[in-house]
């Protein structure tokens, strides 16, 4: 039974330049209706595209500092981790709700531990085998994986100078995408539209059906060491997307390989949330999105949709709010995505991926 006592906090993300707020209006509207309190710092929608006064006028109490919110609040949600004075503020009675990715962040974990908290990581909320709060954003990331890569591999950007789809006369670009998920096959429909030569390597049968019959200039491979090295050294863009939900990434492509790619190519790294599937991979963010290693353009943002906030925000939200809804009820743990989808709780890491 929902408890209208419950307060659900929306701080201002905190990263560089995220522009994504947990809830858009609509969504606090709805919370609203079922008696329940929101707090949404000032200004935490304005990177979507959503006023203060959009937050007032449904109902939601304004605070002007992210100390005030987490004060107020039962549940704290946000979309990236907690960073900064935000852990700080973290108090045992909290119930954290947002992307966590610990396994590539042991610090956070410690940290969470030690507050005593229970924290439901978004990514590890799984329905029927899949991961509906992590999807959206892996939509997202995987076509944007191509929109900046093909923009990076542009001379002035430091690339090699070629037109991934080429043109008549011209060769067409070589894209290697490693993992046929969500974030793989957006970015294997992306860059196919675009005229590419595709080749997407994953170990699931079914996913390599799919991508392979999708369209003429994809190959969908089975992700042998062998092939996936001969792929690399042949690719103009390589675009990390491998995902063991709530694990670290495993390598896939060593320091070395980079090293024998073309000067001037590109690794997009969307893994790099989970510690990325390259050893070259190091994370960065908008403010200094990419660093060259081995001659190769790398770009390794750990909040990639945060660039296109109106969108993403949107999606996340509708994909979110059912799960929010069900967290105010009394018995929530008996659902059993949210169960699993449970990281630390009340300080004990207690999700399988984090106790290896």
């Amino acid at each position: 039974m929902t408890n209208p006592n419950k307060c659900v906090g929306i701080p201002k993300e905190s990263k560089p330049l995220e522009g994504r707020v947990a809830l858009t209006p609509p969504a606090v509207a709805d919370l609203i209706a079922m008696g329940c309190e929101v707090l949404v710092q000032k200004t935490a929608g304005e990177g979507s595209g959503y006023a203060d006064t959009d937050y007032q006028s449904v109902g939601a109490t304004m605070l002007d500092t992210v100390a005030q919110v987490f004060e107020g609040a039962d549940i704290i949600l946000k979309v990236k981790e907690p960073i900064g004075e935000e852990i700080d503020l973290l108090q045992k009675r909290h119930l954290l709700f947002c992307y966590l990715h610990l396994a590539a962040n042991q610090d956070l974990m410690r940290r969470l531990q030690a507050i005593g908290l229970t924290a439901v990581a978004f990514e590890t909320v799984v329905e029927q085998g899949s991961l509906p709060l992590l999807q959206p954003m892996s939509d997202i990331a995987g076509r944007l994986a191509i929109q900046v890569g093909t923009h990076l591999l542009h001379t002035p950007q430091g690339g090699k100078g070629i037109l991934l789809g080429g043109v008549p006369g011209v060769d067409r670009g070589n894209v290697v995408i490693l993992g046929a998920g969500n974030a793989g096959g957006n970015a294997a429909r992306m860059a196919a539209a675009l005229g590419a030569r595709v080749q997407v390597f994953d170990r699931n049968p079914q996913r390599l059906a799919e991508l392979q019959y999708l369209a003429p200039n994809i190959s969908a491979l089975y992700a042998t060491a062998g092939d996936m090295h001969d792929a690399v050294l042949q690719a103009d863009l390589v675009v990390g997307a491998v995902l063991l939900p709530g694990a670290a990434a495993p390598r896939l492509v060593s320091r070395e390989e980079v090293g024998l790619m073309q000067p001037g190519s590109v690794i997009v790294d969307i893994s790099v949330d989970q510690g990325g599937c390259i050893e070259t991979t190091r994370p960065t963010t908008y403010d200094d999105p990419t660093y060259i290693d081995q001659g190769v353009l790398h770009f390794c943002v750990t909040n990639m949709p945060g660039a296109v906030p109106r969108s993403a925000s949107q999606a996340l939200t509708g994909a979110l709010l059912p799960y929010l809804k069900r967290l105010l009820d009394n018995d929530w743990r008996e659902c059993r995505s949210l169960h699993e989808g449970i990281n630390v709780d009340a300080g004990e890491v207690v999700h399988p991926a984090l106790l290896g």
